[in-house]
């Protein structure tokens, strides 16, 4: 008997130190491609969470589950392939829900049922099950404090609005963003800015009066740095992951600051779509299902707050690195009109053409 009792506590003991062998997803099989335009280093993240969770599912890119782009260029590249009826993923994580409402409009998604979403999300989702939010880009500017006094003796206003970064003509010539056409995230924040409630075609016209710089991210936080640029327009992550590197090195940075607008924070719920069986490469809606609901876990919702992006879990106190409460960031969250900005994007990037690259 005292065999046997000390044989079960061993088994016990086991099982305890163990549990992520036992909790594992492993009767999801086939295989998975999932186009996701988040950066590279939470995809890596992502991809080995994934192969820990469902280990007989195979990653159908190259050995990754992810398959990256732009937002923009994944649209591109998704509007070829439909040329054919048969998208190359099963999956999609874009950076702007109004592709969502585009391919639910088209036929090509395929509704997953989530517990409770109401109670879980704290972020708009289909009702109908085709796309839930699974990380939230926050659109805001950045500056160098080091350089605040120096740019005020130049007669230069560091903005604390998006309205005076476009139109405040102390800063022509000094300022960058991100390009509309190839960046979903940005596209979304202009589609808000230009919304007749907000700033309309003035925002633009401001932007090019004020020669803004149309360029990636990491080159305008260098020009920001180096004193080539006094204010960008930028997501809060691309900065808090600039300001974590350099402290987990040991050199923490004064020469990098977000700021968040008073005329109100861009929030951009990312979602994830599954698609429709018979429009997808591996005609996988079992695997599908299981890896959108994990992706909506807690154990996934971490590695979001790693990746410097919020939470979309209603209740979550956690933020990102050096971030601010989401819930006070939702409270001055400009909005997206999502339909508008599925239903006129062709509209959006000519104005943007002919107003701001035309210049």
């Amino acid at each position: 008997m005292k065999k046997a009792l000390a044989v079960l506590l061993c088994m016990m003991m086991v099982l305890a130190a163990v549990p992520a062998a036992f909790a594992v997803n492993e009767d999801v099989e086939g295989e998975l491609v999932i186009y996701s335009s988040m950066y590279q280093f939470v995809i890596d993240m992502m991809d080995e969470a994934l192969k820990a969770e469902f280990p007989n599912l195979v990653p159908g890119n190259n050995g990754s589950f992810f398959f990256y782009g732009g937002t923009s260029s994944l649209i591109t590249k998704i509007y070829g392939e439909m040329e054919t009826g048969t998208l190359g993923c099963d999956m999609m994580l874009v950076a702007e829900p109004a592709f969502s409402l585009e391919l639910k409009d088209a036929g090509y998604l395929e509704p997953i049922a989530i517990e409770n979403p109401a109670q879980l999300l704290r972020f708009p989702y289909d009702q109908e099950g085709y796309w839930y939010p699974v990380r939230v880009c926050n659109m805001v500017l950045a500056y160098n404090p080091e350089m605040e006094a120096e740019w005020a003796a130049k007669g230069v206003t560091i903005p604390k609005t998006f309205k005076d970064f476009a139109m405040d003509p102390s800063l022509k010539g000094l300022i960058s963003m991100g390009n509309p056409l190839t960046s979903g995230t940005t596209y979304a924040a202009v589609a808000s800015l230009i919304q007749d409630n907000h700033y309309g075609k003035a925002f633009l016209e401001g932007l090019a009066a004020n020669n803004v710089m149309i360029e990636s991210g990491s080159t305008a936080l260098t020009k920001l740095q180096t004193g080539e640029c006094a204010a960008i327009m930028i997501l809060e992550e691309s900065v808090l992951k600039v300001l974590k590197e350099a402290e987990d090195a040991g050199n923490p940075i004064t020469n990098l600051k977000c700021i968040y607008p008073e005329d109100g924070v861009i929030l951009i719920p990312s979602t994830v779509m599954t698609v429709a069986e018979n429009h997808s490469k591996n005609v996988n809606i079992e695997a599908c299902e299981a890896v959108e609901k994990w992706l909506l876990s807690e154990a996934a919702q971490k590695l979001i707050l790693q990746g410097y992006m919020h939470s979309v879990f209603a209740g979550m106190t956690e933020i990102p690195f050096a971030s601010v409460d989401t819930e006070s960031l939702i409270k001055k969250d400009l909005g997206v009109d999502w339909e508008l900005a599925f239903r006129n994007r062709e509209a959006i990037n000519t104005l943007w053409t002919e107003i701001v690259t035309a210049k």
